[in-house]
């Protein structure tokens, strides 16, 4: 087989490539792309973020039949498309040896300076393409902000929170996620405002 890196490939082919690299890719166009390119790394803001939200939702989930997932399993987002999410949660019966999720319901994306632009924009786009994602959470993490995308009879509507005391309800899995829980260990500077700004700067 031609490497995957040089033509268009399928999913499936993908995933066969993908076991001998030694970085996460994702399926954009048919190409596979490193994940979080441009990137050394993800920020201790960005891991923590993470594991948080992983750990809240294992607590709650267990024993639902729903589970959240890393971004070692990926999320199938057309033909020729594969994305990996930070968190996902699924709700179908396990299958082992797969490496994209069944009926995922939930998203994750958790804010980095190089990918922020895009999840914003094409790969929410191609979230909100999904016929069994229920919601769509962007998570920043240089202040305790959140933006809910959530499916509804007309679309998808948008919901926002904003500080420690923020609570999201998600009875799409019959979880929430409490601000507090999200950031727990992070620290944030003041926040700047343009009032505060002396006369004559």
């Amino acid at each position: 087989m031609a490497d995957p890196a040089q033509r268009l490939t399928t999913p499936e082919e993908f995933f066969a490539w993908q076991l001998h690299q030694e970085e996460r890719y994702e399926l954009v166009d048919g190409l596979p792309i490193r994940r979080h390119r441009m990137m050394t790394g993800s920020s201790t803001q960005h891991d923590r973020v993470s594991v948080n939200i992983i750990a809240s939702l294992h607590t709650q989930l267990r024993g639902s039949g729903c589970r959240p997932m890393t971004a070692d399993i990926a999320i199938r987002t057309g033909i020729h498309g594969l994305r990996r999410p930070d968190v996902m949660v699924a709700c179908a019966e396990r299958i082992r040896d797969t490496y994209e999720a069944r009926e995922p319901r939930l998203v994750v994306e958790v804010a980095s300076p190089s990918t922020s632009a895009v999840d914003r924009t094409r790969k929410l786009e191609e979230y909100k393409r999904h016929p069994t994602l229920r919601c769509i959470l962007l998570v920043e993490t240089v202040l305790p902000q959140v933006l809910l995308y959530r499916r509804n009879d007309e679309g998808w509507a948008i919901e926002a929170f904003d500080g420690l005391d923020a609570i999201i309800d998600l009875p799409e899995i019959a979880a929430q996620l409490t601000l507090a829980d999200i950031y727990d260990g992070l620290t944030f500077g003041p926040r700047w405002d343009p009032a505060d700004t002396p006369p004559g700067d």
